[in-house]
């Protein structure tokens, strides 16, 4: 089976995982392997414009990665993990969506300045 894309973490989200017990830690990481071969939506799911999440349901708790996609390299596609929570409610909550939504719009930004 081919991977059909790479992930990367920024800080705030090995932050987030570092801060997580180990076995919790190691299901979301498991889960995050596990979406880069599957088309799963219960693992990897858009949840509005350009912003996806991974998704971890662990011993009654709800963990969340944001994430966005980078296609901008021919050779690889890469999805890019922005940052985590635990997640209490069903819906997420907005304040999170836009961090999200930033954090990407920074990345570009710097990316292309860069160039």
């Amino acid at each position: 089976m081919t991977e059909k894309f790479q992930v990367r973490f920024l800080e705030e989200v090995a932050g987030f995982l570092d801060n997580l017990d180990e076995k919790d830690r190691d299901k979301v990481i498991y889960n995050i392997q596990k979406a880069r071969f599957s088309n799963d939506k219960e693992l990897f799911k858009k949840l509005k414009d350009e912003i996806w999440e991974f998704r971890t349901l662990f011993n009654k708790t709800h963990y969340r990665l944001f994430a966005f996609w980078d296609k901008s390299e021919k050779a690889e596609t890469v999805v890019i993990s922005t940052h985590g929570l635990i997640k209490k409610t069903d819906k997420t909550p907005v304040a999170e969506l836009e961090k999200a939504e930033k954090i990407r719009k920074l990345y570009f930004e710097r990316k292309y300045n860069e160039r």
